[in-house]
């Protein structure tokens, strides 16, 4: 009974190995994708970041839930927005109670990105439909 035991931790202890390394090889060349490397640059070229844990309250009491969280820009420019969180965020015109039907990015997944030209001079506010504490605002000089 004791050698089958035996016996039977080491046949597993080889197969947790060869398993560990087939998982080993593929993360290898996950971090070394593509798809990684255009993450990297989105969030570069972001003019706005939604950082990660904001989908907590809170971060509007340091004013970082997105940052900056006002943005000046001349007319006809553009704004780009990262979601770098794990859950999903917004970018809508208005306020939580009172959207203005002006812009919505949809769900944003982790790591998608929303770009927005804005043709008119003005302020406009926005926020996160899905976490109320999100706000901030775009200036169009």
């Amino acid at each position: 009974m004791i050698k089958k035991i035996i016996a039977l931790t080491i046949i597993l202890g080889i197969s947790v190995t060869v398993i560990g390394l087939s998982f080993s090889g593929l993360n290898s060349e996950e971090v070394n994708s593509d798809e990684t490397s255009l993450q990297t640059e989105e969030a570069i070229k972001a003019d706005v970041l939604i950082p990660t844990k904001v989908s907590r309250p809170g971060c509007d009491v340091e004013d970082i839930c997105y940052i900056p969280s006002k943005i000046v820009i001349e007319k006809g420019g553009s704004v780009t927005w990262l979601n770098e969180d794990s859950a999903f965020h917004t970018v809508t015109s208005g306020f939580y109670e009172e959207p203005t039907d002006l812009f919505d990015s949809g769900y944003l997944d982790p790591y998608q990105y929303y770009t927005l030209s804005f043709d008119e001079i003005g302020t406009y506010d926005y926020f996160c439909e899905l976490h109320p504490w999100m706000f901030a605002q775009v200036i169009v000089e």
